[in-house]
This record gives structure tokens, sequence and C-alpha cells, in this order.
């Protein structure tokens, strides 16, 4: 009898074990998956803010030749034509990221909105006279009048290509981006600055180029998103980056002819594949903007008033997404 017992007991420590040893391996399990699921992108898109202008180029392409697919993340892309309203989206939290610039990150932090500038991008500013104004050279624009967004980079660009010149100018603000366009060219303004693609289709219809922010060393173009995506959504804004510079490749590596007509259904001009075309410099993958010309900008954006105070490097940048 007291064999049987222990034989009972002994069966009995032999089924706990193994329900206890099953019960382990489920949580090992649990654990892993969930280590996995969390590096993996999330289902719900990023939500994406272009402009009709250069910078947009390799995300439009990153998305028709599906390399954001390719990179398990899913991105909805919304095409603005005037940055009033791209930036309207963002306050009201429809968007986690767009194309914007050092001083739209700068504002918003001062207005209680947290962006994060993660990358720079691929840009070209000109700055141009109307067809029959008979400016020709930057000296002649001395007093002369400028289109452009106040408080935004063109601004900035404008004032360090008049200070450079010892030269002044007025503004005359147009929001929209075809609009200006066509003040130019109807001689409605003396002068405009306007980024690629739309700077060479101006000069193509009869206005004169007169500066140019490479020229000058300017860059203060920048990829942002909201702080609440790049804390939750790290491994998707990587993936974006990815697809991004995957985008960048194709572009160097293919004729213009191949997917230029692509570029019209978001808002770009139909010269677009002539500038593509002509252009001699390639793009270059997303990377960090530099130390320098952030404290440019934010030393700039204070003097306007539009900041109270100051805003540090390392406060409003994270280029830590970029090449993973």
């Amino acid at each position: 009898m007291k064999k049987l017992v222990r034989l009972f007991i002994v069966m009995i420590l032999l089924l706990v074990g193994a329900l206890a040893l099953a019960a382990c391996s489920s949580t090992d399990e649990s654990v892993e998956n969930s280590e996995t699921s969390s590096s993996e992108s999330s289902n719900d898109p990023l939500r994406f803010g272009t402009l009709p202008a250069e910078s947009a180029i390799p995300i439009i392409l990153a998305e028709e030749n599906g390399y954001f697919e390719e990179e398990q993340v899913a991105v909805d892309i919304t095409a603005f034509n005037s940055p009033n309203d791209r930036n309207a989206a963002a306050q009201s939290g429809e968007l986690d990221g767009m194309i914007a610039d050092v001083m739209t990150a700068l504002s918003f932090r001062e207005g209680g909105i947290d962006l994060t500038i993660t990358s720079d991008i691929n840009e070209e500013f000109k700055l141009l006279s109307s067809p029959d104004s008979g400016i020709t050279d930057i000296k002649q624009l001395d007093g002369k009048n400028v289109s452009l967004i106040p408080k935004l980079l063109l601004e900035y660009i404008m004032d360090e290509i008049a200070a450079k010149n010892k030269i002044g100018y007025e503004v005359v603000s147009i929001p929209s981006i075809p609009a200006r366009y066509e003040a130019l060219l109807e001689n409605q303004i003396d002068s405009v600055i306007f980024t690629e693609p739309q700077a060479t289709a101006l000069k193509v219809n009869g206005a004169h180029v007169l500066a140019s922010s490479s020229e000058y060393g300017i860059k203060g173009g920048t990829i942002l998103f909201s702080a609440e995506s790049v804390a939750e959504k790290t491994d998707d804004i990587a993936a974006f980056y990815r697809a991004y510079d995957k985008a960048v490749e194709y572009i160097n590596s293919t004729d213009p002819a191949e997917y230029s007509t692509v570029l019209n259904e978001y808002n770009f001009p139909k010269e677009m594949g002539d500038y593509l075309s002509n252009k001699e410099d390639g793009y270059t993958k997303a990377t960090t903007v530099t130390e320098e010309q952030y404290t440019s900008i934010e030393e700039w954006t204070k003097e306007k008033d539009m900041i109270s105070k100051e805003y540090t490097y390392e406060e409003l940048t994270d280029f830590s997404m970029l090449n993973k």
C-alpha cells in the first residue's frame, strides 16, 4: 500500500513538473513574440505632407515604386500647394511628418507642438526676376520687391543673400505656389524665390536667375516628424528612410522620362521632366542638418520674434533613424 502511495505521489510531482515546464515555455514564447513585434513596423500608416518641390521626389517615388511596401511601412502622402495649408494640417494632428524647414520646427515648438528634425532634404532655391523687369543682376534688385512667404525658409534665404550683397528689398507675401508662379510671369512682382523645378520652369518662360541657395551655401530644409511619432513609430520612420534612400538610388540611375510623368499627379508642373533631364548634380541620401546651419537659422528666427527663447540643436534634432 505504501508503495502505491509513493508511486502516486511521484506521478503527481512529474505531472506538476511537466505543467510548469509547459508554462515556462509558453511564457518564453510570449516574451519572444512580444520582442519581435515591438521591432516591426506598426500597422498604422505614417501620414506625410509634401509640397510640389524637388524635395518631395524621393518620397513620391518610394511610394510609386513600392519601396515603402518592401520596407514594410505604410505611408499616406498628402500633397499641399502651400506651406500654410501644410502647417494647418500639422497643427490639427492630421500629419505624422512633413517636408518643412528648421524655422517651422522652432515655431511649432514655441507654440507647444513638438516636431523633431529627423533629416535634411534635397533642395535648391533660386532668386528670379520677372521677364520684363529689366533686372538681370542682383544689385539691380535693391529697393525692389520680392515675393516670398515671411518667416519661413524663403525669407531666411533672401535675408542672407541681401546681406551679402548689401541690398534692401520689400516683401510681397503670396502663400500659394501657383499664384506666386503666375504673378512673376505676369510681371506683377519684381522677383521671387522658388525651389526646383518651378525655378527652372520660370527661367524657361523668360524669368532671370539672379542667385541660388547653393551658391551661398544655404541649406535649411528638413523632414520633420512629430515627437510622438519619433517615440512610438521609430521603426516605421527608420523604414521610411530606407525606402527614401532606395528612391535616391533609383533617381540617380534612371532616365527621368521613366518617372517624370507620375509627378504631375502630385501637383508638379509639366516642365518637371526637362528640369530632371538637365539636372547636373545627383540626389543625395537623407543625412543630418549641420549644427552650424541650425544655429544660424535659430538665431535668425529669434531675431524675427518668432521664438522667445533659445532651443538647442540637441532639443530639436534626432538623426538616430537614419542608416538603420
